[in-house]
């Protein structure tokens, strides 16, 4: 009874942490890109970039620009 209460906690726990948006690899050392865009001055957008600024990477997994 103690196990599959402890296998539910944990699942908990994954979930939550996938819900955050953050992966078992960012801990690990490698970011996600929308820190890394917002890391070198960059903004995330779902739109075009404005007319001053340029693509440099993408954001929430490719679902969005990074424009600087």
């Amino acid at each position: 009874m103690r196990t599959s209460y402890l296998l539910l906690f944990t699942l908990c726990l994954v979930l939550c942490d996938m819900a955050s948006g953050n992966t078992f690899l960012t801990g690990f050392g490698r970011r996600s890109d929308h820190y890394n865009c917002v890391k070198g001055g960059g903004q995330c957008l779902y739109s075009a970039c404005p007319i001053n600024t340029k693509v440099q990477g993408t954001c929430y997994r490719g679902k969005a620009k990074c424009c600087k």
